[in-house]
């Protein structure tokens, strides 16, 4: 999420107030269920009047109607200088660049890309159509996410703790890295039922979400997302990181090995020693 929020605020001086002059999908798998023809009726010729997130997703809302995108694991925004550029880069052999998506403006053009094809690009007559967006629990970012809010909602899940971070209905937008991150900082055990959390492992567990959301969106903004540059990437994140990614090496504060083990299919990160 801390990701997503950085791009909403970077693309809101691209392209909200613009109006969408001309819809192209070159791979019509990124809208899939719905139809390219979908898109391109309700996007085409609709004025971009805000640019906001809600979980991981980035909201477009339109003068009437709502874009919604999902980068999913590696889908990513491109900006192009006008249509010339567009045509001359996108999906070319040599020296191209991938793109699944674009939206044209009078003043550029935002290409959506996904190589892997798991993201993908919706058009909604309102919010309340998409399933997606209504599911959502409260958001981790937002002034809803209050400890008292959060205790009840920990103490009606008997899921392990970390997949009760990841679980989109309860609290959206936490993913893999910043709940095992958030976990390590909170000193608790991610296989933990939730429910067994006392209420004051449970507001030092909020405590760590909230600090270390502050400080991964701190990080993605310095440098900010670069959309000109198809190769850019957040730098520094792995600075910030003290459990995930760092299997067999010592935790920064008990000096035992972190451990990795799998849960939901997903790598949890954490210690053993220190994380009860």
């Amino acid at each position: 999420m801390p990701e997503v929020e950085a791009v909403v605020r970077t693309l809101r001086t691209l392209v909200q107030g613009q109006r969408i002059r001309r819809v192209r999908v070159f791979h019509p798998i990124a809208v899939k269920p719905q139809k390219a023809s979908r898109l391109a009726d309700l996007a085409t010729n609709r004025l971009i009047q805000r640019v906001d997130r809600k979980g991981k997703y980035v909201l477009l809302a339109l003068d009437r109607g709502l874009l919604t995108v999902h980068f999913r694991l590696d889908g990513q925004l491109i900006w192009f200088l006008d249509r010339r550029e567009l045509l001359e880069r996108a999906n070319v052999k040599e020296n191209g660049v991938h793109v699944d998506v674009a939206l044209e403006f009078a003043k550029g053009v935002l290409g959506f890309a996904d190589r892997r094809h798991f993201g993908r690009v919706y058009a909604w007559d309102c919010l309340e159509d998409s399933p997606g967006l209504t599911s959502l629990g409260v958001d981790a970012l937002s002034k809803n996410f209050v400890v008292p809010r959060f205790l009840e909602l920990v103490a009606a899940s008997a899921r392990p703790l970390k997949d009760f971070l990841l679980d989109q209905s309860r609290v959206a937008g936490l993913g893999n890295i910043y709940s095992c991150e958030s976990l390590w900082h909170a000193r608790l055990d991610p296989r933990r039922r939730a429910k067994s959390l006392k209420p004051e492992e449970a507001r030092r567990l909020h405590k760590a979400i909230v600090s270390v959301l502050a400080r991964a969106l701190e990080c993605c903004l310095h440098p900010a997302p670069d959309f000109h540059d198809s190769q850019w990437w957040f730098q520094g994140l792995e600075k910030i990181l003290r459990a995930y990614g760092r299997e067999g090496e010592p935790c920064r504060r008990c000096g035992a090995a972190i451990q990795r083990i799998e849960q939901g299919g997903r790598s949890t990160y954490f210690c053993r020693k220190c994380q009860k």
